[in-house]
């Protein structure tokens, strides 16, 4: 399990448009690295949606934004077409970042028991450590949180 002070592991995946992404490439700038479990379903459209609606407050602040869900990048890329997003979501179809930052867990619904990412958003400082992790996310209200959070100097 990751802590706040940790460096957040880096990793490179291929991103909605194809290109390799980096994490570490955005080293000088704060990260709001977030996880979502899957494209095109009511709660991870609200908190995409949330995010580019505030994308330009984040990026006058010299924030990043990312999504990672396990879903494949052109279920991505469609996504992000759909909705107008204006930052990268990465795929992570082999679990290998989910695992890395733990919100790869158990989940149970109606009786049924799966592997699943566990909704998280992580902030991470210019020099790569974790100074924020918002964990078991509630969509309503989320993003204004983290972004007020960030802004206002707590984080």
């Amino acid at each position: 399990m990751l802590n706040i002070g940790d460096l957040a592991p880096d990793f490179t995946a291929i991103a909605d448009d194809g290109s390799e992404f980096t994490l570490s490439s955005l080293r000088g700038t704060k990260v709001v690295l977030y996880f979502y479990p899957k494209d095109n379903t009511p709660g991870c459209t609200q908190e995409a949606c949330d995010f580019r609606d505030l994308h330009e407050k984040f990026l006058s602040h010299n924030i990043k934004i990312v999504g990672v869900s396990p879903d494949s990048t052109k279920s991505h890329g469609n996504f992000k077409s759909k909705f107008a997003l204006p930052f990268p979501l990465v795929s992570d179809s082999d679990h290998k970042i989910v695992t890395a930052y733990g919100v790869w867990v158990e989940k149970k619904n109606y009786g049924r028991v799966y592997m699943g990412v566990t909704r998280t958003t992580f902030v991470i400082d210019e020099t790569g450590y974790i100074s924020e992790i918002f964990s078991n996310v509630r969509v309503k209200g989320h993003v204004d949180a983290v972004c007020s959070e960030i802004i206002n100097g707590k984080i």
